[in-house]
């Protein structure tokens, strides 16, 4: 099947340097498109309207895919609320609009789902997405992220600017961050576990008490999604990106143990934040708006995962 929509397009990746956007990057080179442009923050702050308009004009794309964001997990969130709101919303907001003025074709916007209500009935559908606040810890920049999903609907309605917006859950995979300061829960179990092991640990911590539950996209799958529909859809609609594969904390880290060869003891921590109680999402959207469905099952990602840790950490 040859595939030309990408064969003249030239794309502006924000975050293409990123773990989500060097796999992106690598879709796009996969999908025939060789004019790739990711703007690097030693030379642009994207957080600055100038800088916005810098890349803008050094670069005249076809189509801007946004992944740039300040994230991390529940701590990193909790620490430094102001920066994961203003941020967000200043790399997120000024690039739309400098985008549409332009007259580039088309935006693709990459939000989060920490943007969906604290109490999301089960599996979440986008349409719930207004029907709540979200979750304390990670609110500031959930709310920063959904912005997008208000300026892409209003450019829409009153421009006509082809804007989309997509919400990837929780990623995991190869070239992580596994820092144990700023990294998500697998990424900080697989080091913990391995690390745990090597040193012969009788016990390792975990936050909480193991009763959330939460659903992982393997990145490289999250990457297809994204490219897959920055070529094919042209909705107003917000999208989920997911697995449809909800698993409880406590046996992901029962998992990470087995898989990584971690003997010892978990220790739940209960009085750390368990985070949102439940997070599992209806992923039919995708499939039915632009054919696209997660491929890599949760444990074969997990060994990749585990694997490139092994192998990358020296």
């Amino acid at each position: 099947m040859t595939n030309t929509f990408w064969q003249n397009k030239k794309v502006i990746v924000t975050g293409g340097s990123g773990f989500l956007g060097s796999f992106v990057v690598e879709k796009l080179q996969a999908r025939g498109a060789a004019d790739i442009f990711v703007p690097r923050s030693t030379q642009y702050d994207l957080r600055k309207s100038e800088d916005i308009s810098r890349v803008l004009a050094d670069y005249k794309a076809d189509i801007v895919i946004h992944l740039a964001a300040l994230a991390g997990g529940i701590g990193a969130n909790m620490g430094r609320p102001a920066e994961f709101f203003y941020d967000n919303l200043m790399m997120g907001v000024p690039l739309l609009h400098q985008a549409w003025q332009k007259g580039i074709e088309k935006f693709v916007a990459v939000g989060s789902i920490c943007s969906y209500p604290k109490f999301t009935p089960i599996p979440f559908k986008e349409e719930e997405l207004w029907n709540g606040y979200p979750e304390e810890t990670n609110a500031p920049y959930g709310l920063a992220k959904k912005m997008l999903l208000v300026q892409s609907q209003a450019y829409r309605q009153q421009y006509g600017y082809n804007s989309i917006y997509l919400m990837p859950v929780n990623l995991f995979g190869p070239r992580d961050n596994f820092d144990l300061a700023t990294s998500h829960v697998i990424p900080a179990l697989i080091r913990k576990t391995v690390e745990a092991t090597e040193r012969g640990d009788k016990e390792i911590p975990a936050w909480g008490d193991g009763s959330p539950t939460r659903e992982f996209l393997y990145v490289e799958d999250a990457a297809d999604g994204i490219v897959t529909a920055a070529e094919k859809y042209n909705g107003a609609e917000p999208v989920n990106l997911g697995s449809g594969y909800e698993i409880s904390i406590k046996d992901l880290v029962e998992m990470t143990a087995k898989m990584t060869g971690f003997t010892g003891k978990i220790v739940w921590q209960t009085d750390k934040p368990n985070g949102q109680p439940r997070r599992a999402l209806d992923v039919s959207r995708a499939k039915e708006y632009f054919g696209w469905s997660a491929q890599v099952p949760f444990e074969e990602g997990m060994r990749r995962t585990i694997e490139w840790f092994k192998e990358n950490r020296k």
